[in-house]
C-alpha cells in the first residue's frame, strides 16, 4: 500500500521531497504501507491554497445554508466509506473492530449534519442599542486559516470535531494527522472531494512533530485546534501565546470513577469498557482512577478484577475482541514502564503481562491494581492504556477530595443507584464533563477540560464561538 500524495487544493499533490511514514500493522508489527512525509515546503504550499481560498470567499461568504448542503454531502460520502474507515484506523492504532466501526465509521459523520444544522440557524449579525441612543451591528464571521493538529487515537473523530464548527463557521483549514494513523485521512479527503467540498477548503498533510510546529507558527495560520498530550498542549499554548494566536487544547486526563456504598456492581462493571477501558486505554477521559469506598472494598476490587480478566485480547480485527493491541512498540514500552512502576505503588490482581498469543502485535493484557494511594504515580499520571487503579475511601467527602486531588480535569463518572444522589456529587467534582453511571460523549454539548485537561471546549454549539471572531459596527447619526 502506497500513499505518495498530498490532498491540497483538491488536488493530489506530489511532495516536495521524499520522506516516507512506515505504516505497521499494530496487531502484527508488520509493515502495510508507506505513506508520504510533509516538509515545510508542503506546509507552505497546503497554507497558501487555505489562505486564498478563505480571503477568496467563495467558502467563507457563502451563505451558512449552502456550506450546510455541502457539509451534509461530505457526511454522506463518509457513510459510504465506513468500513474503509473503521478497518484503516483499527489496522493503525488496534482500536476493536466493533468500535472503529461504531465510533469512526457510523458516529462521526453525524458531527458534520450536527453542525451542518447550526450553520442553517447561524445568525451572521444582530442590531444592538447603543448606549449613545444609536445602534450597533455586530456581525460573526469566520477566524480564518485554522491549523488543526490531530492524534492517532480517534482520528476521524477527533477530525471532524475540528472540522464540523470551523467549516459551519466558514473557515478554511490545513489538517496535519498523527503519523501513527495516517491512512484513515485518505479516506475522508476522497469522501470531501466526492461531496464537491471546494478547493483549498480541507487540505490533509501528514507530518512529524517538528513540521507540525512550523505549521503551528506559520504567518499565514489563524487559529490552531490541538488535541494530544498535555506536555505538547503547553508547548503549543506557549507558542500561541507568543504570536497573540487563538488556540484550543483538548489535552489529557486522569479521572475518577466515584463509586458510592450503594453502586450496583453489575451495572458498573457492564460501564467499564466504555467507561474506563475503551479503545484498549488509549482515550484521554477514561475513569482509570476507581475510588471504591471501604467498606466494600475488597468486594469490588474482586469483580473488578474478575471482569477486567475475562475480556478477549486479540486481534483488531476480530469483532469478538474486547482489547486490541497498543498503537506503536514504543507506546506499548511506555504503558509497560508504568506497570512496572505500579508493582512497587500497589497490589496488581490481574494482567501485567503480554499475553502468550500476541504474534508480533503490541498487546498488554489489561490490568488493575489494588491498593493504590492518590499519590502514587500510576494514580497521577496519564498512562493512556489499559491500567486501573483502584483506591480505596471512607466517606463521600473523602471521595470528592480524591477525585479532585489531580493536575487534570477532563472526564469522570459516578455509580449509584441514587441518581439524583449521583449527581449531587458529580456536581462538587473539579472536571470538564463527568457521567453518573457511565460516560457517554454528546455531540450536542460541550467537551473539553480545565486544570491541565486544555482550554475551550469541542463539540456542542459552544465550540463554533471558537472558530468565529466578532466585529461591531458603529453607526453613528
Amino acid at each position: 500500500m502506497l500513499h505518495d500524495r498530498f490532498f491540497i487544493g483538491n488536488q493530489w499533490t506530489k511532495p516536495a521531497t521524499n520522506a516516507h511514514f512506515t505504516i505497521k500493522n499494530a496487531s502484527t508489527g508488520e509493515t502495510v504501507g508507506l505513506t508520504a512525509e510533509a516538509g515545510t515546503a508542503d506546509i507552505d504550499a497546503a497554507v497558501t491554497v487555505a489562505r486564498a481560498a478563505f480571503d477568496g470567499g467563495d467558502w467563507s461568504g457563502m451563505a451558512p445554508a449552502e456550506r450546510a448542503r455541502i457539509m451534509r454531502r461530505f457526511a454522506e460520502e463518509l457513510r459510504k466509506r465506513a468500513p474503509q474507515t473503521a478497518e484503516a484506523v483499527s489496522t493503525q492504532n488496534g482500536m476493536p473492530i466493533s468500535i472503529s466501526g461504531a465510533f469512526e465509521g457510523d458516529v462521526a459523520p453525524n458531527i458534520l449534519d450536527y453542525y451542518a444544522d447550526l450553520a442553517e440557524e447561524m445568525v451572521l449579525e444582530d442590531v444592538r442599542p447603543s448606549q449613545f441612543g444609536t445602534e450597533t451591528f455586530v456581525q460573526r464571521l469566520p477566524v480564518g486559516v485554522v491549523a488543526a493538529i490531530i492524534p492517532w487515537n480517534f482520528p476521524v473523530n477527533l477530525s471532524l470535531v475540528k472540522l464540523g464548527p470551523a467549516m459551519a463557521a466558514g473557515c478554511t483549514m490545513v489538517i496535519k494527522p498523527s503519523p501513527g494513523t495516517v491512512l484513515d485521512s485518505y479516506v475522508m479527503a476522497e469522501a470531501a472531494l466526492a461531496a464537491g467540498v471546494p478547493a483549498g477548503v480541507l487540505n490533509w498533510v501528514p507530518a512529524d512533530r517538528e513540521v507540525g510546529q512550523y505549521l503551528i507558527e506559520h504567518p499565514g495560520i489563524d487559529k490552531v485546534a490541538f488535541t494530544g498530550s498535555t506536555a505538547a498542549g503547553r508547548k503549543i499554548a506557549a507558542r500561541c501565546g507568543e504570536l497573540l494566536r487563538p488556540v484550543t487544547l483538548e489535552l489529557g486526563g486522569k479521572s475518577a470513577a466515584i463509586l458510592l456504598e450503594d453502586t450496583d456492581l453489575k451495572t458498573f462493571t457492564q460501564g467499564i469498557p466504555t467507561a474506563c477501558l475503551l479503545n484498549n486505554g488509549q482515550t484521554c477521559y477514561l475513569g482509570t482512577r476507581i475510588l471504591a469506598p471501604k467498606s466494600r472494598y475488597d468486594e469490588i476490587v474482586d469483580a473488578v478484577a474478575g471482569f477486567v480478566g475475562a475480556l478477549k485480547v486479540g486481534d483488531a480485527m476480530d469483532p469478538e475482541t474486547h482489547v486490541g493491541p497498543l498503537a506503536s512498540e514504543e507506546h506499548r514500552a511506555r504503558v509497560e514502564r508504568y506497570i512496572e512502576i505500579g508493582k512497587n505503588e500497589g497490589r496488581l490482581v490481574t494482567g501485567g503481562r503480554r499475553p502468550g498469543a500476541s504474534q508480533g502485535g503490541w498487546f498488554v493484557e489489561p490490568t488493575v491494581f489494588a491498593d493504590v494511594d492518590n499519590t502514587a504515580t500510576i494514580a497521577r499520571e496519564e498512562i493512556f492504556g489499559p491500567v486501573l487503579s483502584i483506591i480505596p475511601y471512607e466517606g463521600e467527602e473523602q471521595a470528592i477530595e480524591i477525585a479532585n486531588d489531580s493536575d487534570f480535569g477532563l472526564g469522570g463518572s459516578v455509580w449509584s443507584k441514587d441518581k439524583a444522589h449521583a449527581k449531587a456529587v458529580a456536581e462538587k467534582v473539579q472536571t470538564g464533563s463527568i457521567g453518573l453511571n457511565g460516560y457517554v460523549i454528546s455531540v450536542g454539548s460541550p467537551f473539553g477540560g480545565i486544570k491541565q485537561s486544555g482550554i475551550g471546549r469541542e463539540f456542542g454549539p459552544e465550540a463554533m464561538g471558537a472558530y468565529q471572531t466578532y466585529k461591531s459596527i458603529f453607526a453613528m447619526n
